[in-house]
């Protein structure tokens, strides 16, 4: 299970090793996602809190990145936060996620992206449920859903 201390180390001494690498241009990538797709997950915009159904959809599955496919989380995980985006207290595998620090806005965060192909997903927080403690705040419109 990761914890806090696990995000800090990976945030600080590098990510875990993908099982692959997922690569295009920003054309490609153009090519295949919408307007908003491609605002969020590869400009590292944020969707409009609450402006998914993800937001409130529990059902049994699994959360894939929008740009590559890689399984991400499972709804097992996901809990209502209230924050108005979709919000998971584990990744599928240590090495599904990427840990960014990210100092925009004024703010110190941890940023979250796909680690296969570097697709923003949103952040992390340490504010979460147990037993992890974490909270991945994540944009419905970087997930699609499957099974």
């Amino acid at each position: 299970m990761i914890k806090w201390a696990d995000v800090i180390h990976f945030t600080n001494k590098g990510n875990p090793a993908p099982d692959k690498r997922v690569e295009k241009t920003e054309e490609e990538w153009k090519q295949i996602l919408t307007t908003e797709e491609f605002q969020v997950t590869r400009l590292k915009g944020t969707e409009r809190s609450f402006s998914s159904e993800l937001c409130s959809l529990f059902d049994p599955g699994i959360y894939e990145c929008k740009c590559c496919g890689t399984v991400l989380f499972d709804a097992s995980e996901k809990f209502e936060s209230g924050t108005g985006w979709p919000s998971f207290t584990q990744p599928i595998k240590e090495n599904a996620i990427g840990y960014h620090a990210d100092k925009s806005y004024g703010m110190i965060r941890v940023e979250v992206v796909c680690n296969v192909c570097d697709a923003h997903l949103g952040h992390v927080f340490p504010d979460g449920p147990p037993p992890s403690g974490l909270r991945y705040c994540i944009n419905a419109v970087s997930l699609s859903k499957t099974k």
